[in-house]
Parts: structure tokens; sequence; C-alpha cells
């Protein structure tokens, strides 16, 4: 596992009121398996790098989510079409609350967790 951080935020920690729940949400969402570290003071659920060198960039950890629309928004890449990852999150239990949006590298649109966390699902051109 290694930790490089490329840009200027280098961690993100989203709290969650059910764990278990919540590493489901984001696996079904993300595509991707969340890996469980319970070396600390407290379980954690951690997001790894899609590339496979096995990097992390954040965790899930059961805590006291802020009201909803409140909180700041981590934005996660889609591991494949931005709707699809959209109907995912619906699919799943959260709630998708803007329509994609265009910028110069790609699309995104804005969502919210199964707490009420804001999170982006990004996709790149």
């Amino acid at each position: 596992m290694s930790f490089k951080p490329e840009h200027f935020i280098v961690w993100g920690e989203l709290p969650v009121t059910n764990l278990e729940k919540s590493i489901d949400f984001y696996q079904a969402v993300f595509k991707t398996e969340l890996r469980i570290d319970d070396t600390g003071p407290q379980k954690i659920a951690m997001f790894v790098a899609a590339d496979g060198d096995g990097g992390v960039a954040g965790h899930l950890y059961e805590g006291k989510p802020p009201a909803s629309g409140t909180g700041p928004t981590l934005h996660f890449i889609v591991p494949d079409q931005l709707e699809d990852a959209m109907a995912r999150v619906t699919e799943a239990g959260g709630k998708v609350v803007s329509d994609p949006i265009g910028i110069p590298p790609g699309r995104f649109a804005y969502a919210e967790d199964l707490d009420g966390n804001s999170i982006g699902l990004f996709v790149f051109n």
C-alpha cells in the first residue's frame, strides 16, 4: 500500500452512521472493494485506488455526519459512465441531487450517500 499524494488535499474522511451499510453503498456505486482496517482506535473502511497500485485516499468511519447538504463534498472517479454511476447511487439507497455538469476535464454530478454526505461522481473526458 502506498500513499504518495500528488495534490493539495491528501486524505478524506467521511463519517457514517452504519459502517457496514455504507461499505455496501460505496462498493455498489463505485464497483470497488473498500479495505477494512482495524489497527487503530476505530475500525475504518479505506478507499483503495482503482489503478491497482494499492494506494488509498481516504476512509469511512462510524461517526456523526453533518446535516444533509451542509458538509464538504468529496469527488470520486467513477469506473464507467456517469449516468450508470448515478443510477447505482439511487439503487443503493442514496440520492442524486444534480444533473450532469460538464467542465473542461470531464463531467460530474452531485449526490448524497446514505447519511446525506455530499459526494461528487466524476468522469474524465
